[in-house]
């Protein structure tokens, strides 16, 4: 068990949480399944990861598990698991069992998974609403149907059923896009140890012959530092690959002169970080490679900047985009001046994604962009990415020095009251901080 969360923990860090939930509920019933295990092939399964909006109420880390919250004037958590089973756990491992489950992460109530079926009919029975969320498997859409309907079958017993279906995604996104100390304190793991992973893998870079020597360097960082996986499929992308957004083979040679783009992070309790890179194979920028990494560069920290509370989603893009347009005209790859480009989407052929995103649970983390049509005002505790960008591919109107350098420097970035919090600073940025820890 690590530092950041011991079992003593569970009940003051994800009670509150789910009574929060209930709360906004006012009555009703909310039902949150957790992932089920993926088979790989034949016997062997993907390594297993819990789904985000169960464990951000729950805690609970087993597959095979289905949350109930019941709101109202008496407020009840109810768990469903898997029985205890020490025949199993010589095979697969510990496991919790519905009574050390409901001391452990503070239900009010635990119950075998096996008896879902016989009793969410009668706990759907005279509630108003229910609240879960259909759409993504049709087999537990048809479950939760299929016990609404029992319930309904009772009409002439004077049962009611919910009258209404609520998509309970949109209410935990309002939550979970706000951050709160425990979740700030296990993204600042993640980020501390995706740093010194990236700090590896500058250091390797030189002696590498290929880039699943360098991801090999990232992974090994991520688990020596207590993470529990990488957070995603870590982009290692040298030469033209850089200038694949998602490029994820990383199997290509490294060769010097090239650029090497990293976006890795890892896992740590859940939290994801999300950091990338680029630098010089050789541990030395070409003039060219500078220019654009300095162009780059001065763009994220306009993006940076225009992190605060009050500003708007939208305005580190915005701000970002400025700043590269400028460039890619100042260097002949865009014609015409800064609002032209701008406003017919010129720099889209060198720029072609958005500055940031929602980061926590899930890399591209819950949380609406846009409210009442209009971009979402940033707030104390949200944590979004900073991350431009600058592609080159060859084509008409490149000139050669350009060709071939993808480059992208990415952030975790922190909203708190007074402005932002870079929370991955620590990872080598500046041309001169990576050119120095290279030839170290």
């Amino acid at each position: 068990m690590n530092e950041l969360r011991t079992p003593t923990d569970f009940p003051r860090v994800f009670a509150p949480r789910r009574a929060r939930l209930a709360a906004t509920m006012a009555a009703g019933a909310a039902i949150v399944p957790t992932a089920p295990e993926r088979l790989r092939n034949r016997d062997a399964h993907y390594p297993y990861r819990y789904d985000s909006y169960f464990y951000y109420l729950s805690g609970f880390p087993e597959p095979e598990a289905v949350l109930v919250l019941l709101a109202g004037a008496t407020p009840r958590s109810i768990l469903f698991c898997r029985d205890k089973d020490l025949e199993r756990e010589i095979w697969d491992g510990f496991r919790y069992g519905p009574a050390a489950a409901c001391e452990v992460f503070g239900f009010d109530e635990c119950f075998s998974i096996t008896e879902l079926d016989t009793r969410m009919p009668q706990l759907l029975a005279d509630q108003p609403a229910l609240y879960c969320h259909l759409g993504s498997d049709a087999g537990w859409d048809a479950r939760v149907l299929g016990w609404v309907n029992a319930v309904r079958a009772q009409v002439r017993s004077g049962v009611a059923a919910p009258s209404a279906i609520h998509d309970l995604h949109r209410w935990l996104d309002d939550m979970r896009v706000v951050k709160d100390a425990h979740e700030l304190a296990a993204m600042r793991r993640a980020a501390e140890i995706s740093t010194a992973a990236h700090t590896r893998a500058m250091r390797a870079a030189k002696s590498a012959h290929n880039e699943y020597e360098i991801e090999a360097e990232l992974l090994h960082e991520f688990r020596r530092g207590g993470a529990q996986a990488p957070a995603y499929t870590s982009i290692v992308a040298g030469g033209a690959n850089s200038c694949v957004l998602h490029y994820v083979s990383n199997d290509a040679p490294l060769k010097q002169g090239d650029l090497l783009l990293i976006d890795a992070g890892c896992e740590f309790d859940g939290y994801a970080a999300d950091i990338t890179r680029t630098f010089p194979v050789s541990g030395r920028y070409s003039p060219a490679q500078r220019d654009v990494y300095e162009m780059v560069l001065a763009a994220q920290a306009a993006a940076i900047a225009a992190t605060r509370p009050g500003a708007r989603w939208n305005e580190p893009h915005d701000a970002a985009v400025r700043v590269l347009a400028q460039g890619m005209i100042d260097f002949g790859l865009c014609q015409g001046s800064l609002d032209k480009v701008i406003e017919a989407g010129d720099y889209r052929r060198f720029y072609m994604h958005r500055t940031g995103h929602w980061l926590g649970l899930d890399v591209h983390d819950a949380g609406e962009y846009k409210c009442n049509n209009e971009w979402r005002l940033l707030e104390p505790g949200m944590v979004l990415t900073a991350e431009p960008g600058c592609y080159i591919r060859p084509g008409e109107g490149v000139p050669a020095h350009f060709e071939n350098i993808g480059i992208r420097i990415e952030d975790d970035v922190l909203v708190t009251p007074q402005g932002h919090e870079v929370l991955t600073a620590a990872a080598p940025k500046s041309v001169a901080a990576i050119e120095a820890l290279m030839r170290g």
